[in-house]
């Protein structure tokens, strides 16, 4: 994540609506990824100087959003919000602070999935491949629905998130029951869009044959995997094949998993190349790598110098390193089908 400051020259950051040193108006232009300082011309929209916006509609009618939509754009909702086919019930408070948490954590995954000049659009765009989020209640965090649990996955370009995940009692319950080392509602969103984008960007048979290559068949029988990986766990030997556990479970999820996975490094290497931690430059995939153990390492240090658990418990074998290294080569080439 880049780092912002408001024209007064304080500090601010990507979820702000507002400076807290000058009062200006913020807010977010996803064409431009930068947040602005705005000002109000008096027609109803916002300028920085550079361009005309409107407020996105989720910001005017529950003020949960700083994107904007730029004046020439027909649609009433911000790029993000517009992919939403399915939103929590607002009526109680807990659906309406989960919802705003879910949010918070989705424009983080647009953001990165712009800034690598993937496509986001959604199902009514006029792209035939479009992506829409179901962001779904089941009676963990509303008794009142009627689904009792509801799995968090992809299907025919709909991502499907499941509320409760915004409560952190029941997140971390369900990460101690599942015996993960690390869940959140980022690396959700980040695991499911790579289930999203393989589809897009897997396609050629060069390609495909180099993906099955590294991560197996993703043609495999995908009920029967999951069975045997939840009745007898991972195989023993996978810390040396994959990032996770999970990511052994089936070639669909060692390819999400890893996707994930490099999204999380280049986001925070980014955000550290903002603060003067690392680098501002680096060069290929191994100098990126390079980078991110050096700075995984004193990243989990200082949580546990806060008394954190640590921050990336993961580590990367060389058979992990090859497939971040296809996923990185792989967005560079930029094809989308």
């Amino acid at each position: 994540m880049k780092r912002f400051s408001c024209a007064c020259g304080q500090a601010v950051f990507f979820h702000n609506r507002g400076c807290t040193h000058c009062g200006a108006r913020l807010g977010f232009d996803p064409r431009r990824l930068d947040l602005l300082t705005l000002t109000a011309p008096g027609d109803g929209t916002w300028t920085d100087g550079q361009a005309s916006y409107r407020d996105c509609r989720n910001a005017l009618e529950h003020a949960n959003c700083n994107w904007l939509v730029h004046a020439d754009d027909p649609d009433d909702y911000c790029v993000s919000c517009r992919l939403n086919r399915t939103i929590p019930n607002l009526s109680s408070a807990p659906s309406r602070e989960y919802w705003d948490k879910i949010e918070v954590a989705k424009r983080r995954l647009i953001y990165s999935l712009l800034d690598l000049g993937l496509p986001v659009l959604g199902q009514t765009r006029g792209w035939p491949h479009g992506l829409a989020f179901d962001l779904v209640e089941d009676q963990r965090s509303n008794p009142t629905v009627s689904e009792e649990h509801v799995p968090i996955h992809h299907a025919g370009g709909i991502i499907t998130i499941n509320v409760a995940e915004a409560d952190d009692v029941i997140r971390a319950m369900t990460r101690k029951q599942m015996n993960e080392r690390y869940r959140t509602l980022l690396g959700h969103f980040r695991h499911e869009s790579a289930h999203y984008y393989f589809d897009r960007l897997v396609y050629e048979p060069a390609t495909l044959d180099s993906c099955r290559a590294l991560f197996g068949d993703e043609r495999a029988d995908y009920e029967a995997t999951l069975a045997d990986y939840y009745a007898q766990g991972p195989a023993p030997d996978w810390t040396e094949r994959h990032i996770s556990a999970y990511a052994s479970a089936h070639p669909a999820e060692d390819w999400a998993e890893t996707w994930a996975h490099y999204l999380h490094l280049r986001d925070c290497l980014e955000t550290a190349a903002a603060y003067r931690l690392v680098p501002l430059e680096s060069g290929g995939f191994d100098d990126l790598l390079d980078t991110w153990l050096a700075f995984s390492v004193a990243f989990n240090e200082l949580n546990r110098s806060m008394g954190l658990a640590d921050a990336y418990p993961f580590v990367i074998p060389p058979p992990v390193a090859d497939k971040l290294r296809f996923v990185h080569d792989l967005l560079a080439a930029g094809g989308i089908q």
